[in-house]
């Protein structure tokens, strides 16, 4: 499994588009593609504005898959209206997990 964290800052006044597009993308993510395992998306409590992303994918070839999907590409066309701060990302492997959907 590979999971990859986003971190993401955003324009205050295009929060609700921007909530509208993160949620699409997310809910299309985990139904329409096999190889990914979750997708969550988090707002920091310390920071309005900032939120984080959590998404899991089985393998490598999921994650490129991921990236070439229209819900995608309605996000990546998105972010220079949206974003306040270039995009931050984490990519990492499993290495032990108690849910069992990662086993």
């Amino acid at each position: 499994m590979l999971a990859l964290w986003v971190s993401v800052k955003i324009k205050p006044e295009k929060r609700d588009e921007f909530l509208k597009i993160i949620g699409h993308d997310a809910e299309h993510s985990v139904a329409d593609e096999p190889g990914c395992v979750r997708f969550d998306v988090f707002e920091d409590t310390a920071e309005v504005n900032h939120f984080f992303f959590h998404e899991v994918y089985k393998d490598e070839a999921a994650l490129e898959y991921h990236r070439a999907t229209p819900h995608f590409k309605l996000w990546a066309d998105a972010n220079p209206q949206l974003l306040a701060a270039p995009v931050e990302r984490l990519l990492v492997k499993d290495v032990f997990s108690s849910d069992p959907a990662f086993k």
